[in-house]
């Protein structure tokens, strides 16, 4: 294996971003549309200014991972901290150390944007990624998580 490559995506990774979507909303047991994803990560990714911001893993010149990630705001702690809302790697390159080298990237980009600290989730069954996160020395917070639907008006 050459060695890996880590960089942010370009608005021509999008088609493979959303394929990578598809198959980690599978692996979570979720279902996915793709129905106008590549327009809407390429507007979101890459106007001004961005909303969110996406770094891809490579081995041999092939995408095979990506991680995606905000920067958000804590009233408690009146400080601003990142959130990764998506880390997948496909199953041929998991346990190569990609995940601690994204990861790497993750945490250098939040304290050069002077957040706190990094946030995230998965889900219970996920034992490989929370093994993963133990030992890079995250923490784990147990709460509930909800979701409320918005459509065009309050019902």
């Amino acid at each position: 294996m050459k060695l890996p490559n880590i960089r942010f995506a370009l608005p021509k990774d999008m088609p493979k971003v959303v394929e990578l979507c598809q198959a980690h909303a599978a692996y979570e047991q979720s279902t996915y549309s793709l129905e106008g994803k590549v327009e809407q990560l390429t507007r979101y990714f890459f106007d001004t200014p961005a909303i969110a911001y996406c770094l891809l893993a490579e081995i041999d010149q092939q995408i095979v991972g990506y991680a995606t990630f905000m920067k958000q705001f804590s009233t408690w702690d009146a400080a601003f901290y990142l959130y990764l809302d998506c880390l997948y790697f496909e199953p041929e390159a998991r346990g190569k150390g990609l995940g601690k080298l994204v990861m790497d990237y993750v945490w250098a980009f939040a304290k050069a944007e002077n957040c706190f600290q990094i946030q995230w989730q998965t889900p219970e069954f996920n034992k490989n990624a929370i093994g993963f996160y133990k030992k890079i020395g995250a923490t784990a917070k147990s709460k509930e998580r909800f979701f409320w639907l918005v459509e065009n008006e309050l019902t």
